[in-house]
């Protein structure tokens, strides 16, 4: 807590950023199970970038965008070329949910959705940052 007794900066962010995640895996979740097609898979990697970009920024809250962006865009890849190997298959087998978080088949387009993802976290990051430290206008003749 700060002197006045409001939580800092840091701590309103990870709130924000905690909010942002709990809209965000519904979407997600309502895309993978609900939506078919190109669109269902490019809105989920999308999303999945989305999720990876908020756990980022909560892990790091002062790390400026763009380094979250990269970071979570470098392990969605990861994550993505990973599946050129048995092992998310192979953990799937074991633990069913271990397919939500690892996936098991390599698509190349995955890889263009997760950057449209981290580039538009990114985006709305920076311009929620701006806007919090944006002077609010005053009524015109107001006196204060």
């Amino acid at each position: 807590m700060h002197r006045s007794g409001t939580a800092s900066p840091t701590t309103r962010r990870r709130l924000i950023l905690v909010v942002a995640g709990a809209c965000v895996i519904p979407v997600g979740l309502t895309a993978r199970f609900l939506v078919g097609g190109w669109a269902g898979d490019a809105a989920g990697g999308v999303l999945y970038a989305v999720m990876v970009y908020l756990l980022m920024a909560f892990i790091a809250p002062r790390w400026r965008p763009a380094v979250v962006a990269v970071t979570a865009l470098g392990f969605c890849w990861a994550v993505e070329l990973l599946q050129l190997t048995p092992l998310p298959h192979d953990l799937g087998s074991v633990f069913p949910p271990a397919r939500l978080v690892l996936g098991t088949t390599f698509v190349a387009g995955d890889l263009i959705a997760y950057a449209a993802g981290a580039v538009a976290a990114c985006l709305a990051d920076h311009y929620l940052s701006w806007l919090r430290r944006a002077p609010i206008p005053t009524a015109v003749g107001d006196a204060s």
